[in-house]
């Protein structure tokens, strides 16, 4: 059985230089982050924000916190003062809670915009029309306390490569013409989460810029 330290090792020999690893942490254990932390991992992506926050005032001040699950408007609060990139930011509701929250601590927090890319009712985000609809309204050139730093989105879960690899190439195609439409002239917007430990090679190939790695660091979730 390999380390935790072998196991980020063996994944950045499969990245690109300018490909982001964020290690999801989201149940596992501080004394498991640690152990990354101490080879040099720094983003790390958690789910729940009690958790994420309670992690946040135990570990190591200059982790980067990712907040990677659905998030509910009343819980931004909790965390305003100090993640990193909200990347599931799925609704025009969400992003409004966001500004409003960041504003309170004088912060402008980045924001990754969650497409729903794949065929599952169950994934949240974005459709094309009800981004271009948001991004161009009055309303969200008031946010001020955000900034949308690029796109983020989860593939079906199938094993059919060919699949994942179009709905990941769509993502690239939805920042693509984004970048065009809205962001030309805002170098920040340059990210594209794609990828998890079991589809995260194919991301890659179709653009990715930041892959999120639980299973393939810690291990499976322990259930029991």
């Amino acid at each position: 059985m390999m380390s935790i330290a072998e196991n980020i090792d063996q994944i950045k020999a499969t990245l690109p230089e300018q490909v982001q690893l964020v290690a999801v942490s989201k149940t596992k254990p501080a004394i498991l982050l640690m152990e990354a932390y101490s080879h040099g991992q720094r983003a790390f992506g958690e789910n729940k924000v009690q958790e994420l926050a309670w992690k946040y005032e135990e570990l190591p001040k200059d982790i980067e916190w990712h907040l990677i699950g659905h998030l509910q408007t009343n819980k931004v609060k909790y965390m305003a003062h100090f993640v990193h990139l909200i990347q599931g930011a799925d609704s025009f509701k969400l992003l409004k809670a966001i500004d409003a929250e960041a504003k309170k601590v004088n912060r402008i927090i980045p924001c990754l915009l969650q497409f729903h890319i794949a065929e599952e009712e169950t994934k949240y985000g974005f459709s094309m029309d009800e981004a271009f609809e948001m991004l161009g309204s009055d309303e969200f050139g008031n946010l001020k306390n955000i900034r949308i730093s690029g796109v983020m989105g989860m593939a079906t879960y199938t094993d059919n490569l060919v699949q994942i690899r179009k709905e990941f190439a769509h993502l690239k195609t939805i920042f693509e013409k984004l970048k065009s439409e809205f962001f030309t002239l805002e170098p920040e917007f340059k990210e594209i989460s794609m990828g998890m430990s079991g589809d995260y090679l194919i991301a890659v190939e179709e653009g990715s810029t930041m892959v999120r790695i639980g299973s393939t660091i810690f291990g499976e979730r322990n259930y029991l």
